[in-house]
């Protein structure tokens, strides 16, 4: 049993804590956090990070090419490849997506995210002394391998921690992914002001921040044990994942946990890790691989970085100065920050289909209304202020529905042996709609003007439905249970079937 201290026993009877309450789970949280240091913390630092230096970085590209060819770079080329340093992270992104479904199933979770920290100390290196060798392909190299650090950071660290968890935490631990992701979007924001670091001497020290959280998860994680489903179902080694749950959790009494990892393994007993193919074309996922692309994978679709794009011009026409506008994108990051964090509070508690489901369709609605605004904007001069709120709502609910709970979600959907493939689906549908969004959304801008969110209220509303009528819940439920509830969905006809031909013999003698 659970050694319980005096301490904690007074706790419970105070009510405070129950004995072998969450506190004994300390380490597991401090794995949380060396895991988003290094992990989603990444993704969000540097979605944010490039806006600050970018004046700067076209100039240094400018000064390069005057230093090598003796002319000044024409506007068009210097666009085109600041658009490719902002673009090529995704690209990098979608390539570390891709290692997601080899690198941890060949070297493990752990070993694989200690790999992934080199990448990114490589990448800080390359953007520190880029100034020095005059050369704006090291951006260009240093951005790619900032974004493979990215992609394949943020599926094993979900991986890892949602294989170290507890079901009853599972939700809430995984769901940090988000919280770093949005502390990474504020810190970005914050050490970019011009004030800190985004000066023009500054820049480059701006861009190799990244390094620093990297070496942090490097140097820390050496003294945490592999995830320990990995070690039972993967590998096989029994005593190896008792030592890591014992370590981690602090219990002793570990056969519920052992039974499920069991159940588990013996469900997938003989079948090797799942290939990107078997996730795509197996009836016996289909549902699954259905959630996970059209609610979760493809969240860039419901506008929340054309919304960040958008952002500035409604800032703008509300009269809000120049200098202050970097103040007020803070005010959006921490917005989603602070709903992130309560998501994390209440995810297990209100479970993930209620959260997403209804996130979507109050995304949906209130972007409706955004859209209606910004059409009769020029009617009274208190609209564009009503736009700004708007704005902050649209982030609020976001944060507290389809972001949060879009990285809790895709740990529950799949067994051990498909859950690396799915990751790696997962991740190219990420990237590339962020890609996509990224290189059209100006045109459409350009082409549908104030309607241009209609395509992400379409979404917002199609994915609500979806969620709502036919996702089952996952919330205290271990990974065989829900796979139980969807292998009902994915054969819903071939019971129908069966029923029928059953009538049909009946009636016939």
């Amino acid at each position: 049993m659970t050694r319980c201290s005096p301490l904690r026993y007074y706790l419970t009877k105070t009510g405070v804590r129950s004995c072998g309450g969450d506190l004994q789970y300390w380490r597991l949280y401090l794995l949380s956090l060396v895991l988003g240091i290094g992990g989603s913390f990444q993704y969000g630092i540097q979605v944010s990070v490039m806006a600050s230096p970018a004046v700067h970085i076209q100039n240094f590209v400018n000064q390069t090419w005057m230093s090598r060819y003796g002319a000044p770079v024409d506007e068009s080329t210097n666009q085109l490849i600041w658009s490719f340093i902002v673009a090529v992270l995704s690209l990098g992104a979608w390539a570390g997506a891709v290692h997601s479904g080899s690198l941890p199933v060949t070297y493990g979770r752990k070993k694989a995210l200690l790999f992934n920290d080199v990448v990114a100390i490589v990448a800080a290196l390359l953007m520190l002394f880029s100034r020095m060798a005059g050369s704006f392909e090291m951006i260009l190299l240093g951005r790619f391998l900032y974004g493979y650090n990215v992609g394949l950071g943020l599926s094993v660290h979900l991986m890892y921690l949602g294989e170290s968890s507890p079901k009853k935490l599972r939700g809430f631990l995984t769901l940090t992914a988000s919280i770093f992701i949005g502390y990474g979007k504020v810190m970005g924001q914050i050490i970019g002001i011009k004030e800190l670091m985004g000066s023009e001497e500054m820049w480059p020290y701006l861009l190799a921040v990244s390094g620093i959280p990297a070496i942090l998860q490097f140097v820390m994680l050496l003294f945490f044990p592999e995830a320990p489903r990995y070690l039972y179902i993967d590998k096989g080694d029994t005593e190896g994942t008792i030592k890591a749950l014992q370590w981690l959790w602090q219990e002793d009494e570990l056969k519920q946990e052992l039974d499920d990892m069991k159940k588990e393994k013996e469900s997938t007993q003989g079948q090797k890790a799942k290939t990107v193919k078997d996730v795509l074309t197996s009836r016996c996922v289909r549902w699954q691989l259905l959630t996970l692309a059209i609610p979760c994978a493809a969240v860039q679709f419901c506008g929340i970085n054309a919304l960040y794009f958008y952002a500035f011009d409604i800032f703008s026409e509300s009269g809000v100065p120049k200098d202050q506008m970097h103040y007020l994108a803070i005010g959006i990051g921490a917005t989603e920050l602070i709903a992130v964090t309560l998501c994390s509070f209440v995810i297990d508690r209100a479970g993930r289909k209620k959260l997403m489901g209804y996130g979507y369709l109050l995304m949906g609605v209130t972007m409706s209304i955004l859209t209606v605004m910004l059409y009769i904007k020029n009617l009274y001069t208190w609209i564009p202020y009503v736009n700004i709120g708007l704005i902050f709502c649209v982030i609020f609910i976001y944060g507290l529905g389809p972001s949060g709970v879009s990285m809790a979600l895709p740990a529950d959907l799949f067994l051990q042996a498909w859950r690396p493939s799915a990751y790696v689906i997962s991740g190219t549908i990420n990237w590339l709609s962020m890609f996509l969004v990224g290189l059209l959304f100006g045109y459409i801008v350009d082409g549908l003007g104030e309607f241009c969110f209609l395509i992400f209220v379409a979404y917002s509303i199609f994915s609500a439905a979806f969620m709502i009528f036919f996702v089952p819940e996952t919330k205290g439920k271990t990974n065989v249970e829900i796979m139980e509830d969807f292998t009902k969905l994915n054969y819903k006809n071939r019971e129908k079937d069966m029923e029928t031909s059953n009538i049909n013999l009946e009636t016939k003698f």
